[in-house]
């Protein structure tokens, strides 16, 4: 029986979700794909019709990810009173449930560590993923040109990463 796009997008989705769920948590080599689809009740081939690698998830669930969390922090500062918005975004990434929500959480301080350690020529994807999430971000920062915005973006979250990570050990 053939499904239709929108049935093959819809369990994509679900498999990028869960994915970057469990990398999130377990890490990238502690997360197996043939666990993660038996989890899902799909087969393990059936990962082969919508990618070619678990490389190709990992990439795809880390700018899923990314794209959640910054959902999450943009929602926290269009929340803020005028002026509390940078307080409102730090508030909200050290908030204790996220800080105890390591699948749920920021994945750059759940998987920068790991990024590091893949070859060389394939964190390019990686690299790109980030970079637009902090554009993304670098728009409400305050600062008088982008490149100021853009420091302090990068700043911000290296540091709350890094204090998370910690936080987490």
């Amino acid at each position: 029986m053939r499904y239709s796009t929108d049935h093959k997008q819809q369990t994509r989705d679900r498999i990028v979700r869960a994915a970057s769920r469990r990398f999130r948590s377990r890490g990238t080599e502690g997360a197996a794909i043939a666990d993660l689809m038996r989890d899902l009740r799909l087969t393990h081939g059936g990962f082969y019709r919508h990618f070619g690698s678990k490389e190709g998830l990992v990439v795809e669930a880390f700018e899923a990810a990314l794209n959640e969390w910054g959902d999450r922090e943009v929602a926290a500062i269009e929340k803020a009173p005028a002026g509390g918005e940078m307080q409102a975004l730090i508030d909200a990434y050290l908030d204790p449930r996220h800080c105890e929500d390591s699948a749920g959480g920021c994945p750059v301080a759940a998987l920068a560590s790991e990024i590091a350690r893949r070859p060389k020529g394939s964190r390019g994807p990686f690299l790109q993923a980030l970079r637009k999430h902090i554009r993304r971000m670098e728009r409400h920062m305050p600062g008088r040109t982008v490149e100021e915005r853009r420091q302090k973006t990068i700043a911000l979250l290296t540091g709350m990463a890094g204090t998370l990570t910690i936080a987490r050990a």
